[in-house]
């Protein structure tokens, strides 16, 4: 995982609609940047239904939110239509952002090692320096643990 007080590394990936997204697009304002495994899976359509119910306080504290997983643009559009995501999905097929920002680790289920999405978060600040760091976040707790963060 990358550290507070780091420069968070730009990047252009595809949104839900096939456009390219900077990261650098949204300097001025908080970043809620969140890695998930996969759309359509219940921990972390969860984590998504939070961040939507939230996204209006998010907004009211100039912070965007940004979901980034393997999934396809068109896999991302379904999800967001499904569930009404207001906020930006971004495909990362190849991983190399979820590798940059450290999301792809080993993981272990019933036994099997393989590698994949650790569900993770950063709250990178106006200016592109990572302010907050939460690793192996919890899909229910997730938003609302930032918006207590952002709330000092």
């Amino acid at each position: 995982m990358l550290e507070i007080g780091t420069r968070a590394p730009d990047f252009t990936l595809t949104d839900k609609d096939g456009k390219a997204v900077s990261l650098s697009d949204f300097r001025g304002k908080k970043v809620v940047l969140y890695f998930y495994p996969k759309d359509n899976t219940p921990g972390c359509t969860r984590q998504a239904c939070a961040f939507a119910g939230a996204y209006g306080a998010f907004q009211d504290r100039n912070a965007v939110v940004i979901g980034v997983s393997r999934d396809s643009a068109a896999s991302h559009l379904k999800f967001a239509e499904k569930y009404a995501l207001p906020f930006v999905l971004l495909s990362d097929p190849d991983h190399a952002v979820i590798e940059a920002y450290g999301a792809w680790q080993e993981k272990k289920n019933y036994g099997k090692v393989s590698m994949g999405v650790v569900r993770s978060t950063y709250l990178i600040d106006e200016t592109g320096v990572i302010e907050k760091v939460m690793p192996k976040v919890k899909p229910d707790t997730n938003a609302e643990e930032l918006l207590a963060y952002l709330n000092g």
